[in-house]
């Protein structure tokens, strides 16, 4: 990891270090100071001094040469002209000083005692680093803006609303459109005629409230849901195994409030199990999967004919896995596994062809979105897409990525989507699927949490699939039905969501009623 600050346009210099993305924050005693300061006088120094405002765009990325969001290999140096030139010339009145954190902390980058020299912040998250704790620079007192770079550094980003339940002058831009940031940028020109910190950040909303356009008028095509009588439903979900592999998010302790809520039992596999399964498949059955998936694909874009036989192989070995421990279904700690050697090959073409089919293959050892699939798949009999979600307000709407998609959204028997075969998108090795989902359709997207008795619940309007080579191969995008603004700054339980399609409000209020548990109605 970098342990050095790349200056663009200022002169500071820091060190870094390693944060837990699961620290929140802890501001440093000169950090408070600065903002006690900032809040006792309201006037900017640019104000005071008759000066253009001063503005620090702070670019958070990783090392390119990481498998991560957007890629590896992403040209961060290029992003970074092009937002530069954009702000530059959009907003003649403010001036820019640009800065690098890469793979280091805001506290630990030096920036912080810098902060004298500025009249505010633009935090512009490029690339998916969870060493970041970009918040501090969120909580200095001065007006702050946050953006996520689509693609790029969106699950960071979703701890917006951390942020902002700080009472702190900050704002946020999550948009496609890039003048949605020029616009909002020219509002720091407000220090200049003395307007405080409070009143800007104020502005910046009113600006991202003004561009958020209204819900279209587009209606969703009929599609009926039968679900399954629910005692039944509940009796197969009692005799259900789902296998975890190389991990599982929550452990035990989620694995035993699933059993005790749902029935649901998970049985935790080590790396090497599957390992040894895939080195003994049966290479016909492999073979014979590879051609299927390779002969019905729209296209094949990257995978090698040697890439998708592989992952015949590793579907072919999920299978004899199951059937030794008598499950219907697997979720896997794909990128660890991968990533450490552990796998020859990603799980993702075996992964869909189990959600297809019925069972259940669910992304990274996820256990409550496996768990969310297994549940509502018994009671609708379809089958969910886990997505790691970005927000695009400049259309309203929501876009649910990943590399890992189904291709029968309307359960076994339903239409088959087009589909191309494609590499894992964050480090462009093996093959994936880029599923190309209906549109106009109501999807329901839900997390089941049986630890806290919660369920998380939102819906949209499935409007297209985005094309963008960055980040996730599937992405479905979709018009949120409901406040996208509450949707964001409200975000919890992690960055994962299972997408379901069809209306499933009924069911899933039903669900909790009988299972005494919380529905949250995220928008």
């Amino acid at each position: 990891m970098s342990h050095t600050l790349n200056l663009l346009g200022g002169n500071s210099t820091g060190c870094g270090c390693c944060v837990s993305r699961r620290r929140f924050l802890s501001t440093c005693a000169s950090c408070a100071v600065l903002g006690d300061l900032a809040l006792s006088n309201p006037r900017s120094w640019a104000a005071a001094e008759g000066k253009r405002p001063k503005v620090r765009v702070v670019f958070c990325q990783p090392k390119n040469d990481r498998p991560t969001w957007p890629n590896i290999g992403y040209d961060y140096p290029a992003r970074e002209k092009q937002i530069l030139d954009s702000l530059t010339k959009g907003c003649p009145q403010v001036d820019f000083l640009a800065a690098r954190m890469i793979d280091q902390s805001a506290k630990d980058s030096g920036l912080l005692t810098k902060d004298g020299e500025v009249d505010g912040y633009i935090v512009y998250l490029l690339g998916l680093g969870w060493e970041y704790k970009y918040q501090d620079l969120c909580t200095t007192g001065k007006p702050t803006l946050l953006v996520d770079n689509l693609f790029g550094g969106s699950g960071l980003f979703l701890q917006v609303g951390q942020v902002v339940k700080t009472g702190k002058p900050v704002d946020w831009i999550s948009s496609s459109n890039p003048d949605d940031l020029v616009a909002a940028a020219r509002q720091f020109a407000l220090l200049g005629e003395g307007r405080n910190a409070k009143e800007v950040a104020a502005k910046f909303r009113a600006i991202r409230h003004e561009r958020t356009p209204a819900l279209s008028k587009t209606k969703c095509e009929p599609d009926a849901v039968q679900t399954v009588p629910f005692d039944d439903a509940f009796q197969k979900l009692k005799e259900t195994k789902i296998l975890v592999v190389g991990g599982g998010w929550g452990g035990d302790e989620f694995r035993k409030a699933a059993q005790n809520v749902t029935g649901v039992t998970f049985i935790p596999l080590e790396f090497q199990e599957l390992a040894a399964a895939y080195e003994a498949a049966d290479q016909k059955a492999a073979r014979t999967f590879a051609e299927q998936w390779t002969k019905q694909a729209k296209e094949v874009v990257e995978p090698s004919a040697d890439d998708i036989h592989k992952s015949g192989q590793m579907h072919a070995a999920m299978v004899d896995v199951m059937k030794k421990h008598q499950a219907t279904g697997i979720s896997i700690n794909c990128l660890g596994g991968f990533y450490g050697g552990h796998l020859k090959a990603y799980p993702c073409l075996g992964f869909c062809q189990f959600n297809n089919d019925g069972l259940v293959g669910g992304c990274e050892a996820d256990q409550m979105s496996a768990l969310t699939m297994t549940v509502m798949g018994a009671l609708t009999q379809r089958p969910g897409f886990i997505s790691d979600p970005v927000i695009d307000t400049s259309r309203n709407e929501i876009i649910y990525a990943h590399c890992v998609a189904i291709t029968k959204p309307f359960g076994p028997q339903g239409a088959t989507n087009p589909y191309r075969i494609r590499s894992h998108s964050e480090d462009r090795h093996g093959a994936a699927i880029q599923s190309l989902l209906p549109e106009n359709y109501l999807v329901s997207t839900l997390e089941i949490n049986p630890v806290t008795r919660e369920v998380l619940f939102h819906q949209a309007r499935s409007a297209g699939n985005n094309p963008s080579d960055m980040a996730c191969r599937t992405k479905l995008e979709a018009e949120v039905h409901g406040d996208i603004e509450k949707l964001t700054e409200n975000w919890r339980m992690g960055w994962h969501r299972v997408t379901f399609y069809g209306d499933l409000k009924a069911p899933v209020q039903e669900l909790c009623d009988r299972w005494k548990l919380k529905l949250i109605q995220e928008a």
